[in-house]
């Protein structure tokens, strides 16, 4: 990947894959968030949930992590004296100062660690009791086509009750799962299809194509949406 093409297209997005604060208000109602909760947003890119964060927990206080974009979500906190962004690898959260946590949000994210042990290496930075809220790569059909299969990559695609059962087994009682809605992939796509747009004039040819595949993610989105998509989960430790 040409990573100054990519940095180029998302640099100064509102967030970097599907969500919406509906999302976070879903999750958080079964999870039951304290009022003065320590909160982290692993994975967090430029902090778009953040302020959907803080609003479930309106004397606690969240730290966005993200490797790439954390200097970027600390930039859009500078006003806001509840919260931080830090530039760090989030498989690591339990070394941060306001570690343990009473939640720990993962948007799109957790699959760089995979189902496999993904859950339970965040779990170890969560308070006793504490809540893992994370969106899943799911299939909604029995055999999706290659083409909504490449959507993610080539990750594995798993069923609801796949996912459920393989969160279970790492020490954790699901207390919901939901798809995330189309509106949250649009609040994702759309944004990226303006800047795609204001980029095309006068591209060089490694940002015409990163545009190119910006622009096909979408359409693919788009077309496959009923096949696959991200299941949220909200799962709380035991």
């Amino acid at each position: 990947m040409d990573w100054d093409a990519f940095f180029t297209v998302h640099k100064d997005l509102p967030r970097e894959g599907p969500g919406a604060p509906e999302d976070v208000a879903w999750a958080c109602a079964p999870a039951e968030v304290p009022e003065d909760a320590a909160i982290c947003d692993a994975g967090s890119g430029p902090g778009g949930d953040v302020a959907a964060l803080l609003s479930v927990a309106p004397r606690g206080h969240v730290v966005a992590v993200d490797l790439h974009f954390g200097e970027a979500a600390d930039a859009r906190l500078a006003n806001e004296p509840r919260a931080r962004g830090v530039s760090a690898d989030f498989t690591a959260l339990e070394a941060l100062p306001e570690a343990p946590f009473d939640l720990i949000w993962c948007a799109g994210a957790l699959y760089f660690l995979g189902l496999e042990e993904g859950p339970s290496r965040l779990g170890r930075a969560l308070k006793p009791a504490g809540v893992l809220a994370f969106s899943e790569p799911c299939r909604f059909v029995e055999a999706p086509s290659p083409e909504a299969g490449a959507i993610f990559g080539g990750y594995p695609l798993r069923d609801a009750e796949q996912i459920v059962a393989m969160v279970e087994t790492q020490g954790f009682t699901v207390l919901g799962h939901r798809r995330v809605p189309d509106a949250g992939w649009e609040a994702y796509f759309q944004p990226l299809e303006a800047r795609i747009a204001a980029l095309r004039p006068g591209a060089d040819a490694p940002l015409a194509a990163m545009l190119d595949q910006c622009a096909q993610e979408a359409a693919a989105w788009r077309a496959h949406r009923a096949e696959v998509g991200y299941l949220l989960v909200v799962a709380r430790r035991t």
